[in-house]
């Protein structure tokens, strides 16, 4: 005997096959590239999805309102199609995007800068350090000495507070920006710093597979650092971290998965995250090549 549910389920199949050709079409959805295909990516610059990314405003043009932004009491993700920029104040001819500020509940400021042509940076307020990296572009860093520094991509410059400086660009830049307001210590003073992350060393992770490259001294005079660290495809933090300090985040390469709190987050290259103290926080790289991310951390200063 026939089952008479299986005409219905003939109907069904049909129906259901004949709506997601016509939503695929022949490119597949939304047309977007898919981000495991690393064609001529060897040909690429150095973090050049920071400011392309697979899945840039332009892919998410046909899903009006569509973000992967997220923004929860103790943490959050900002995607590329989220960013707003404007003119930077006290910057010429640069636009910024305010991606962490003391708003969201974080004791630093971190900013995208890019620079145009012919555009000059200004300076941050008084008794506020600032570390800038470049992912795009070059820049020349002059203090009031003359002394000029010329910054390419993967390249960065610490700042202390009321230290007088110029960024100029005659093409164009993009730069991560981090600002916060000095916690002063008796006797202890922080130097003016150029340096490349390929000229630091790696540093040992007990317990860990990833790579660890610090941007700063340890010293108690710096009040923060910028760590840089590489996973390749499937390594993953093996400490699920609970802890006073703050982060800043920028995936520079590559993607995976992050736990922020109780809730699991796809990110890319490009992708920003804030996460406050506390926040239980874990990350698991995926796809075909490493993933790198650049990263704040508070760091020599009594939580009191």
């Amino acid at each position: 005997m026939q089952n008479p549910s299986l005409p219905r389920l003939l109907l069904l199949s049909f129906t259901l096959t004949s709506v997601f050709n016509q939503v695929l079409g022949d490119e597949g959805f939304c047309s977007a590239p898919s981000i495991l295909d690393q064609t001529d990516s060897s040909s690429k610059p150095l973090y050049w999805k920071v400011t392309s990314p697979t899945l840039s405003p332009s892919h998410l043009q046909d899903l009006p309102g569509f973000t992967r932004s997220v923004y929860r009491r103790d943490h959050a993700l900002i995607t590329p199609e989220s960013h707003v920029f404007s003119p930077l104040p006290d910057w010429t001819n640069t636009l910024g995007a305010y991606l962490i500020t003391p708003a969201i509940g974080s004791h630093f400021v971190m900013y995208l800068a890019k620079m145009q042509e012919n555009s000059r940076s200004g300076l941050p307020p008084n008794d506020v350090e600032r570390l800038i990296f470049v992912t795009q572009g070059a820049v020349t860093l002059t203090n009031s000495s003359g002394i000029s520094n010329k910054l390419v991509v993967d390249s960065y410059a610490y700042l202390p507070p009321n230290f007088d400086h110029s960024l100029k660009c005659d093409g164009s830049a993009t730069l991560v920006v981090f600002e916060r307001r000095y916690a002063f210590l008796d006797n202890h003073i922080t130097e003016h710093i150029v340096g490349s992350t390929d000229k630091q060393p790696l540093l040992e992770t007990p317990g860990e597979v990833f790579e660890l490259r610090k941007l700063l001294p340890a010293s108690m005079p710096y009040d923060f650092n910028i760590h840089v660290m590489d996973f390749q495809p499937g390594e993953f933090l093996n400490v699920k971290e609970v802890h006073y300090n703050q982060h800043g985040l920028l995936l520079l390469e590559g993607q995976g998965i992050y736990r922020l709190g109780n809730s699991w987050y796809p990110v890319q290259a490009g992708d920003v995250i804030w996460m406050a103290p506390f926040v239980p926080q874990w990350y698991a790289a995926l796809g075909k090549t490493r993933s790198r991310y650049l990263l704040y951390k508070d760091v020599n200063r009594n939580p009191l």
